[in-house]
């Protein structure tokens, strides 16, 4: 009778401890998804920034034409950044791909801010209309992508600290949950839209 009672409670423990892993397992997952999603509304805002760029610079090319350094860096740094873009894409769980993408995000701003300073020389330049709307769509593609950014770095937060939290980390790393990296700007002049405005 006993042994059967042991046996019992040992089963119960077993089972519970079981659905426990799942539960820990399958929350986890859905964090982790959550983050990768919230990576894919940056990619997409990304992209929209990244196809504005030729455009802003074939606009300029016409007004700008001693300036052909600065509109290759620009260039440039949007192919870059783009390259960094889609290896993050791919895994924005990936730490080293996350600080690719912050630091080919900080150039290109750096490079659309020297086009900008150039670009206030030229009067012309600053009343044509495309040029006004290209840099009003894109001053509203980084507010967007700075949205984006701080709902997947509260997505990424999330997700750490449930994998941190006891009993889950226990098992996060047994089950291939590692650490996401949040999105940062390291430059502090960068964490703001840059100043495309004529």
């Amino acid at each position: 009778m006993i042994p059967t009672i042991i046996s019992l409670v040992t089963i119960g423990i077993v089972v519970i401890v079981i659905f426990a892993v799942i539960g820990i397992y399958n929350r986890l997952v859905g964090l982790r998804n959550r983050f990768k999603n919230a990576f894919a509304q940056i990619d997409v805002q990304l992209k929209r920034q990244y196809d504005l760029i030729p455009n802003l610079v074939e606009t300029a090319k016409g007004y700008l034409k001693h300036e052909r350094e600065t509109l290759e860096a620009v260039i440039q740094a949007r192919n870059i950044a783009a390259t960094a873009a889609k290896a993050a894409a791919a895994n924005p769980a990936d730490g080293n791909a996350m600080r690719s993408l912050a630091g080919a995000e900080t150039g290109l701003a750096g490079a659309l801010s020297r086009l900008m300073v150039v670009a206030e020389r030229y009067p012309d330049l600053k009343a044509n209309q495309n040029m006004m709307q290209l840099t009003e769509e894109l001053t509203s593609t980084e507010n967007r992508i700075a949205f984006a950014r701080q709902a997947y770095n509260d997505s990424v937060m999330t997700y750490n600290t449930a994998r941190e939290v006891f009993p889950a980390v226990i098992f996060a790393g047994m089950f291939g949950f590692l650490p996401a990296e949040l999105f940062k700007v390291e430059n502090p002049a960068e964490k703001e839209a840059p100043k495309v405005q004529f």
